[in-house]
């Protein structure tokens, strides 16, 4: 064996016992604190399959804990301390059902790894609803604001922030709307299909595929411009100063190691600059956000502060 082949085996040995051993990991379980149907439990199908498919992961299984804006899930996260093949979905959904549940346990509680991706929230009617724009829910609004019913996720999170800003912004009184909270996206769509709530708010990509099936309209978007793909002016084109994104992420079991966050933290990585996440984004309409390391911690920080700011503005979670 001559001198070069045994210090390339000799620098190829090195570099595997050095490799973070979650670079081989066989299984892994994320939840989806949410019911299936909905943008986390989306998430975490969409990681599951990128996973399992690029060999980053073996075996991914997507656990779903519903209720209360993901609180109850991730209450039932933190007792699975120090386990690295444990993961949650997040987002901005859950910094505001911590808030609005008074829930003793939060964002604080777990590792954070990275923000993943940001979508923009829809407002979408009925084609039979008397509301064909959102001139005509500002007038809604105003007349009587408890009259307008909004179907959409947990209490205190991105769907329910936005009905309370767009509220306020047509001149109604913003603690007094009438919020239909769901536990998961797929209840709160079929809310909205059954006209139990006058208009529902989520995610755009959510309402697309009814809106392609000519069952629900989007009547505006929360993006600061119109966004491709999607008839319906933004909320600031009607009037209405609104502007709100959702974004989404991945956090890990609370007191991890270093050396296991940062495997961890790995993972999602490799996952994220796969060309399969790439396709991925661009199949659900998702925008790639990612923030990883002490830069997404420090965003947790400042998103908590601004949302219990506006939160407590509207009389939400007093």
């Amino acid at each position: 064996m001559t001198k070069i082949v045994r210090a390339l085996l000799a620098a190829a040995l090195g570099a595997a016992m050095a490799a973070p051993a979650a670079l081989a990991q066989d299984q892994l379980t994320i939840m989806a604190p949410a019911a299936p149907g909905g943008g986390w439990d989306g998430t975490a199908r969409a990681m599951q399959e990128v996973l399992q498919a690029t060999g980053i992961v073996k075996s991914v299984q997507v656990e779903n804990v519903a209720g209360a804006g993901g609180t109850r899930g991730i209450a039932q996260f933190v007792r699975r301390s120090g386990d690295s093949k444990q993961w949650m979905v997040s987002g901005l959904v859950m910094v505001g059902a911590v808030i609005a549940n008074k829930s003793p346990i939060g964002l604080n509680d777990v590792t954070p790894i990275a923000r993943l991706t940001s979508e923009w929230q829809a407002i979408a009617v009925t084609p039979e609803s008397k509301i064909k724009t959102m001139q005509d829910l500002a007038a809604a609004l105003r007349a009587n604001v408890a009259a307008v019913s909004w179907g959409g996720g947990s209490a205190g999170g991105t769907d329910h922030i936005t009905a309370a800003l767009l509220a306020k912004a047509a001149g109604a009184d913003a603690a007094r709307i009438n919020y239909v909270a769901h536990s998961g996206g797929g209840e709160s769509l079929a809310a909205i299909l059954g006209n139990h709530v006058t208009l529902g708010v989520n995610s755009a990509s959510e309402f697309m595929p009814l809106v392609e099936a000519k069952k629900l309209r989007i009547i505006g978007v929360s993006s600061a411009a119109r966004i491709p793909g999607i008839d319906a002016p933004t909320f600031k084109e009607t009037g209405l100063d609104v502007v709100i994104g959702n974004w989404r992420a991945i956090m890990a079991a609370p007191k991890l190691k270093d050396s296991d966050r940062d495997a961890v933290a790995q993972l999602v990585d490799r996952m994220v600059k796969s060309d399969a996440w790439k396709a991925k984004l661009k199949e659900r309409g998702w925008e790639n956000n990612y923030l990883p390391g002490p830069a997404f911690a420090k965003f947790i920080a400042d998103e908590q502060k601004q949302v219990g700011e506006i939160l407590a503005a509207v009389g939400i979670g007093k």
